[in-house]
């Protein structure tokens, strides 16, 4: 491919986005910059403090119940107080927790103060994709979805490689360093981006769309489907950082070839996610999300013939195509199916989905190596995989046809009533050159400035 053609496909990748979503963009990525807590949090346990390998588990373990907590919670506050001050909250408190962690002595205290790291760290996810979703027109949905997890991927390889040396001359400047980057990124938030929940008017408070409650998202069969397929999904790519390290080192291989193999992934997220996102983006979600399941499954169940290093770094690649096709498919899917004025509720809901298998993984995965040898750790991840593939399959027979797109394209759903759809959705409705496109000419919605999608914005 030619240099021209290079710089063509990158200016589409990134046109049509509005400013806001830029700096929503922007504020993802200083946030993943400065993520040292989570990826480090077990060495300075063990190495630093001198606790004992169950305490770190048990910490570790406290930060996963942290998320699941806030997954939900952060969710409600997204919908009532609204995305900006729900990530403004959650990004000044998370600098707050995480720089007292750094300062805790007594192991009660760092333990209490963990699952406050974990609550607050993981309480922004919400408002961050129901933001995204209000702001970016449907049909750029997908391709909006898979820069944010470039820019999540690429802030936690960075900040991996530089973490690693600041942890060595100090955990605790890792530790405010962090609270630093987040309170950057909460000063991003507070002055670059409007909020954008969605005001109901007359009509919709009315009649055309009900107050929705936890209850609502509970009792809507198609979501949580989607909400279990994604439980499915996680608990298969979290071997990568639990089951494969442990079976790793069963099996003679040492923290620095793991460390060889799993960067692999990184690399191909960033390398491959905007490319292959261009080619997937208007691909029927329905074989992209059963490919991308079974590439799962079956990518971590041939790590059971990895004998060497080559091979596993192809097992992983395997996986890693699967990850890079299902993430942003998945969270277009959600969005799609997520009522209009109840997005925080749903994403917090999804949220919850990977915040559950972060505490179940590690269990399963020790748990079944102890017991019955790695090769049952693998074969059960290609099982999940099937599961999950028959699952979308299944679930995805029959979903609506999209307003306004053509087949895979994310669009406003037919459960978003119409009186309640925001300035932007308005806008955003109707993809030019299709069949629904109206005959007479539309009055232009007013859409503020700073929400308005430019020919080609950049972060």
């Amino acid at each position: 491919m030619s240099a021209a053609s290079l710089r063509r496909a990158a200016r589409e990748s990134v046109s049509g986005l509005p400013p806001a979503f830029w700096w929503l963009w922007t504020s993802t990525l200083v946030n993943r910059l400065g993520a040292f807590v989570a990826t480090f949090m077990t060495l300075y346990l063990t190495l630093d403090r001198g606790y004992s390998a169950s305490f770190a588990g048990l910490v570790v373990a406290l930060h996963g119940l942290g998320g699941v907590i806030s997954s939900l919670v952060a969710g409600v506050m997204t919908d009532r107080l609204g995305r900006r001050p729900t990530m403004m909250a959650a990004n000044v408190s998370t600098a707050f927790s995480v720089a007292l962690l750094g300062f805790m002595e007594h192991p009660a205290a760092i333990a209490a103060v963990a699952l406050l790291v974990g609550m607050t760290s993981n309480a922004s996810r919400p408002a961050v994709q129901a933001m995204m979703a209000d702001i970016v027109r449907p049909e750029d949905r997908v391709r909006a979805f898979a820069l944010n997890y470039w820019a999540i991927n690429l802030g936690f390889a960075v900040s991996s490689m530089v973490a690693g040396f600041v942890a060595e001359y100090s955990y605790l400047a890792g530790f405010l360093g962090e609270a630093a980057l987040t309170l950057v990124c909460a000063v991003l938030v507070f002055v670059k981006l409007p909020e954008s929940r969605p005001e109901k008017d007359g009509a919709a408070a009315a009649a055309d769309e009900p107050e929705a409650g936890l209850g609502t998202v509970l009792r809507d069969g198609r979501f949580m489907a989607v909400v279990g397929l994604s439980f499915l999904i996680s608990l298969i790519f979290m071997q990568g950082s639990f089951g494969l390290p442990l079976a790793m080192g069963s099996a003679g291989f040492s923290t620095g070839d793991y460390g060889l193999v799993i960067a692999v992934n990184g690399v191909m997220i960033v390398a491959l996610q905007i490319p292959v996102t261009r080619f997937i983006e208007h691909r029927d979600p329905q074989k992209l999300l059963v490919v991308s399941a079974l590439l799962a499954g079956y990518g971590f169940g041939l790590t059971a013939f990895g004998g060497s290093i080559g091979v596993l770094t192809l097992t992983v690649c395997v996986w890693t195509l699967g990850e890079i096709i299902n993430s942003p498919t998945q969270m277009g899917l959600v969005a799609r199916l997520s009522p209009l004025h109840a997005r925080g509720r749903y994403q917090g809901m999804y949220t919850l989905s990977w915040a559950v298998a972060s505490l179940i993984a590690p269990l399963l995965a020790g748990g079944v190596i102890d017991r019955f040898g790695a090769g049952w750790l693998w074969g059960s991840t290609a099982a999940l995989g099937t599961v999950a593939g028959l699952g979308y399959w299944l679930l995805m027979r029959n979903l609506p046809a999209e307003k306004g797109t053509g087949a895979g394209a994310g669009a406003a759903t037919e459960r978003q009533p119409e009186a309640a759809e925001t300035a932007v959705a308005r806008e955003a409705a109707v993809a030019p050159g299709t069949a629904e496109a109206p005959e007479a000419p539309v009055a232009p919605a007013v859409v503020p400035a700073e929400l308005r999608p430019t020919a080609a914005s950049g972060a």
